[in-house]
């Protein structure tokens, strides 16, 4: 289950309510915890957390994890404890001891087969089919493994010790512990085993033979199980000494690493690119302009990965613990930094990582937010819908996977060569199968039409497709949205006696700053320019600006900025030569 590394879906800290769910689980399916120890294991203060993962087969696993040790496992509507716990409560659920050897099997995701079963001298535990069951090693009481027995223990018996005994889910040394500290078994010993049975023999053996050249066969296997413990130690020795030199990355969570990056980020945004007079600066530009130049080359800044969880958090954070800056609320659900304290000892003590590099600058324009403002890169895409999913079925693309259109003319195209499906005599033109005739034609088409252009066909497919488009900023992951991209919106209405204002709407989906949009037109068109909420957008922010300056912010929006035209709506309403405004 383990063997390979997993994909974490979502790390959330568990409500009051389902803490409340899971220790009642746990004691019913483990009704040996006694109270205390339901108390010990899931305790009411202490931070515990949810994992949701995707393990490397696609199946979808929940995790409990206390003091970043995950404690239990629910897969398929059943709770199985971790090496973790079981290395406390030993006892908490019937073991089968195997042999060193088999452990190293065992990770690599095999199951335990029962000719690998050491019996012990008071018998097999007794389990039925599909019961919860632990690994042991002889010598040691501490559990390595954890999976289902795969027959009851009486088939066990009545086969003669001979097919699979365990279906193994999670393994010491796995993928699954390795999520935690890394800790090694405790030495837990076992009397009256078998393998002090046969040390005994062994040693009784060796007098009896002690002139003879020749050891026995069981002195054999004594001392081959010594040099396998000797080993074992060796190894483990090792492997603390490599992961001793790593550790300083590995040892902590993808969620820390995250908030130390956003830290990092907001500091270095603060001392090196925001000045005195931006401020007011709204919250979602100092993140999107200021702060994502400031991340790493190679990492995302992702906010949903901290534990913070939103901005706002984070803001609030830095304002009430550190008091490095003041946030308000300007406008209603519009939060702006209003103040930086920079002679805070914090900031002052910040400084820059040697692994940054700074991106280089333009000669083009005065502001540092416009210095470093690039436009995103837009690009169309096609989303397979669920009336043409059998036509892409053989491509292995799903209904909702989002596709170039060069992607779906090779797709198209492969499936028409594939299927023998080219008019015999006209190649410009393509048979119309069954699958074509479901997913292209109207059902008034079916009885009429038997060929299509390549043309037509690829434009019919297009069509039927669901419009989505990806957007690109530079140093941000991909984002892909449903729908066409929505244009910059320009307006021109008027406002009292014959004035006129231009408006200037959805900047911020091309990340740029409304306030610096206003105040390059302020100081281009010497007008006044004010900012309003957006109404029926939320945290969306408008510019407008007095007169009809449509050609002026065209210029602006086209030249500087270098958005397509074809994302800029309204610029026919400029006013024409000879006209006044």
């Amino acid at each position: 289950m383990f063997a390979k590394a997993f994909r974490v879906k979502s790390n959330t800290v568990i409500k009051g309510s389902d803490r409340r769910r899971l220790r009642s689980d746990v004691s019913a399916a483990f009704p040996s915890l006694s109270a205390e120890d339901l108390n010990e294991l899931i305790p009411n203060k202490e931070e515990l957390n949810i994992v949701k993962i995707y393990a490397h087969k696609g199946d979808a696993v929940i995790l409990y994890v206390l003091h970043k040790n995950p404690i239990f496992f629910h897969l398929e509507k059943r709770l199985f404890p971790s090496v973790y716990t079981l290395w406390r409560y030993p006892t908490m659920l019937p073991a089968f001891a195997t042999w060193p050897p088999v452990l190293e099997k065992l990770t690599g995701g095999a199951d335990l087969m029962l000719p690998g079963v050491v019996v012990a001298a008071d018998g097999l535990p007794e389990v039925e089919q599909g019961d919860c069951c632990a690994v042991t090693l002889v010598m040691n009481r501490a559990p390595v493994a954890v999976g289902t027995a795969a027959v009851s223990s009486a088939e066990m018996r009545n086969s003669g010790m001979k097919g699979r005994g365990v279906n193994i889910l999670h393994t010491y040394m796995d993928q699954l512990w390795a999520f935690g500290d890394k800790s090694h078994p405790p030495v837990m010993p076992v009397t009256n085993s078998p393998a002090q049975v046969e040390g005994e023999e062994c040693e009784e053996e060796e007098q009896e033979v002690k002139d003879s050249s020749d050891p026995t066969p069981v002195e054999t296997s004594c001392q081959n199980m010594q040099e396998m413990r000797l080993d074992e130690h060796e190894v483990l020795k090792e492997e603390e000494v490599v992961e001793d030199t790593n550790k300083e990355e590995d040892s902590r969570s993808p969620q820390e690493q995250m908030d130390e990056l956003l830290l990092q980020c907001f500091l270095h945004a603060l001392k090196t690119k925001v000045k005195k007079s931006q401020l007011p600066l709204l919250t979602s530009n100092f993140l999107r302009n200021h702060m994502v130049s400031c991340c790493p080359k190679g990492k995302y800044l992702e906010i949903k990965k901290s534990s913070y969880k939103k901005l706002s958090k984070f803001l609030q954070c830095m304002q009430k613990d550190h008091s490095l800056i003041q946030v308000k609320e300007l406008s209603k659900g519009v939060e702006s930094i209003v103040d930086v304290d920079w002679r805070n000892h914090v900031l002052c003590s910040f400084s820059i990582p040697e692994d940054f590099e700074p991106e280089k600058k333009s000669e083009e324009g005065s502001g540092a937010s416009e210095v470093l403002y690039q436009h995103p890169e837009i690009t169309p895409l096609y989303g397979v819908t669920a009336r043409l999913e059998p036509l892409f079925q053989d491509a292995q693309k799903k209904k909702g996977t989002p596709l170039k259109a060069t992607e779906v003319r090779n797709i198209i195209t492969e499936y028409v060569k594939t299927n023998d499906l080219v008019h015999e005599t006209n190649k410009n033109y393509v048979n119309i199968d069954p699958t074509l005739c479901d997913c292209l034609l109207e059902k008034s088409e079916y009885q009429e039409v038997e060929r299509l252009k390549w043309d037509e066909l690829f434009s019919r497919t297009l069509i039927r497709m669901q419009a989505c488009h990806e957007v690109l900023f530079p140093g941000q992951p991909p984002l892909v949205k449903k729908g066409q991209m929505e244009p910059i919106d320009i307006t021109v209405a008027s406002r009292g006696s014959n004035k006129k204002v231009t408006i200037i709407k959805n900047l911020e989906a091309f990340g740029l700053d409304p306030a610096v949009v206003a105040d390059t037109l302020q100081h281009q068109v010497q007008a006044s320019c004010v900012l309003q909420d957006s109404p029926g957008a939320k945290n969306r922010v408008l510019v407008q600006i007095q007169g009809n300056q449509v050609q002026q912010v065209g210029k602006l929006l086209l030249d500087r900025y270098k958005i397509p035209r074809k994302y800029v709506q309204g610029l026919d309403k400029a006013l024409k030569p000879g006209k006044k405004k």
